[in-house]
């Protein structure tokens, strides 16, 4: 038997708890992981709640979680690329806060030796994420691209990779956050009444493209900025569609291959930097879902086993 976090009912964190599961096995395109670190993300504490079951529905009890990074401990027929003992990372077909996970075996690759098991674990979510907005923004060099919560998960991956493509970034943040975004580089810009024009003097030659990762009532700023709805995108705000500004809920979907290899190779290059905000054993994981829940602090919040 392994261990695994479940719920069997929809609510607060307190309905997490831990079960003992036969450990899965995998299909014929599959590998089954011996989990080593699942990074959290805000819709795992969205899913526990119940607020996804319309797009996301589940037969209780469930698990929750879909980063994974952790050593491959059996492989399914049809699998070539990946032998048991490999060090993988990407996202998991089965609740990855567990002892062990399924994973399709196109959904990962392979973990360098000098990533840490935190860092591997906290990659597909947020900077998959990431990676597939400014693909459908089309952000390059020279452009200018505003982040609306520039210092949370994903808008930390998007301005560091927005900075390798040779963008300038402008990120929206509390006062708190912005010595971080500096160390990121991008120019920090405050929220509240004035936004947009604030943002006007720190781009004074305009802005081509917003990611919206607050989803806080910015889309018509956003558009005006940007002169062209299309060049908006947002995560969170549903209740836009009607505006023609682009609407994402796919997470890296088909760029999170190429995603994952561009983020590990920048961090190989010292060019991208994944802070860890604080790791917990999967036993404490209604705490670690409690502190995604916060919305405090930046950096990514892991379940290590």
């Amino acid at each position: 038997m392994a261990k695994a976090m479940q719920f069997d009912e929809y609510g607060g964190t307190d309905v997490l708890h831990l079960v003992d599961v036969t450990p899965p096995a995998p299909g014929p395109s599959q590998v089954r992981i011996s989990v080593r670190a699942a990074g959290v993300n805000p819709i795992d504490r969205k899913i526990v709640a119940g607020d996804m079951r319309q797009l996301i529905p589940l037969e209780l009890p469930a698990g929750v979680g879909s980063d994974i990074a952790g050593v491959v401990d059996a492989v399914g027929s049809a699998v070539a690329e990946w032998s048991v003992g490999d060090e993988v990372l990407g996202t998991s077909t089965t609740p990855s806060f567990a002892e062990y996970a399924l994973a399709e075996a196109a959904n990962l690759v392979r973990k360098p030796a000098d990533v840490s098991w935190e860092v591997a674990g906290s990659l597909a979510g947020a900077g998959g994420t990431a990676y597939a907005v400014l693909e459908e923004l089309g952000v390059s060099a020279g452009e200018t691209l505003l982040i609306h919560a520039a210092a949370g998960g994903v808008g930390t991956f998007a301005v560091q990779l927005a900075r390798a493509r040779g963008a300038e970034v402008l990120g929206t943040a509390s006062e708190r956050n912005h010595a971080y975004l500096r160390s990121l580089g991008a120019t920090p810009v405050t929220y509240g009444d004035g936004l947009a024009e604030r943002v006007r003097a720190a781009a004074p030659r305009g802005v081509d493209a917003v990611l919206d990762a607050s989803g806080r009532g910015e889309i018509p700023m956003s558009i005006a900025l940007t002169g062209e709805p299309s060049k908006v995108l947002t995560l969170l705000a549903f209740d836009a569609a009607d505006t023609g500004i682009q609407i994402h809920v796919d997470g890296a979907g088909r760029h999170l291959a190429t995603g994952l290899h561009e983020l590990i190779g920048l961090i190989e290059q010292g060019r991208l930097t994944v802070p860890i905000a604080r790791s917990y054993p999967l036993t404490d994981t209604p705490a670690a879902l409690a502190a995604i829940g916060s919305g405090h602090g930046s950096g990514k919040t892991v379940i290590v086993l």
